[in-house]
């Protein structure tokens, strides 16, 4: 039993059983590097973490009074030097819609694809303004997915309707005029603040007339 070995019979032990050797090692390194992240979480990505929080507010500030190219500039330089942190994801997120906003929807669309976001409605718009880049390019159906897919992610009064909207109308655009009546009258029906901002009827009885010839 361990009890009655001595510190000189574990040593031989230790030296003579490979598999006691291989175990020890082993554990030993799981133990460093357990160690290891939890001090790196700690002190190094949490601080880090806490700062990129500021990081895209320039370039959100540069956006705000319409300086494209300043808030472009900003913004990647904040993406790449909290790549992986909270703000520098939130940079590449407004990087993303500043590039919509000069009309670069393929640069938009690779930013959006790198961008890792927690926050479930900027998830969901995270989808939705890859759908618009998609309707952008004339890419409809591929923009119809990603609209119906927003407005799946997390149901609610604000984002379900409004991405439910955009699908209809680019199944309009698809000439699935059928399904967009269908999505106008979900909207009616489950929405009905939403569906009187946009007076929800004209776009039914529309993709329904279109249906009819």
């Amino acid at each position: 039993m361990l009890e009655n070995l001595s510190g000189k019979d574990l040593k031989g032990q230790f030296k003579e059983n490979k598999a006691l050797r291989l175990v020890t090692y082993f554990v030993g390194t799981i133990v460093i590097l357990v160690i290891g992240y939890f001090a790196y979480r700690t002190f190094i990505w949490s601080p880090s973490n806490d700062k990129s929080k500021d990081a895209y507010w320039i370039g959100l500030n540069s956006a705000s009074v319409d300086s494209t190219d300043a808030a472009i500039a900003e913004l990647t330089r904040a993406k790449k030097q909290y790549d992986g942190k909270q703000g520098g994801e939130l940079a590449q997120f407004v990087l993303a819609r500043q590039l919509m906003a000069k009309g670069d929807f393929k640069k938009a669309l690779e930013e959006l694809d790198g961008v890792k976001l927690n926050d479930t409605y900027l998830s969901v718009y995270k989808i939705g303004l890859q759908g618009d880049c998609k309707s952008e390019l004339k890419q409809y159906k591929e923009a119809k997915d990603l609209y119906v897919k927003a407005a799946n992610k997390n149901k609610n009064d604000k984002t379900t309707p409004e991405f439910l909207f955009k699908a209809g109308l680019v199944s309009e655009k698809l000439n699935d005029n059928k399904a967009a009546a269908d999505m106008y009258t979900q909207i009616k029906n489950e929405y009905p603040t939403y569906a009187n901002q946009k007076t929800i009827d004209k776009y039914i009885a529309r993709a329904k007339n279109k249906s009819n010839k």
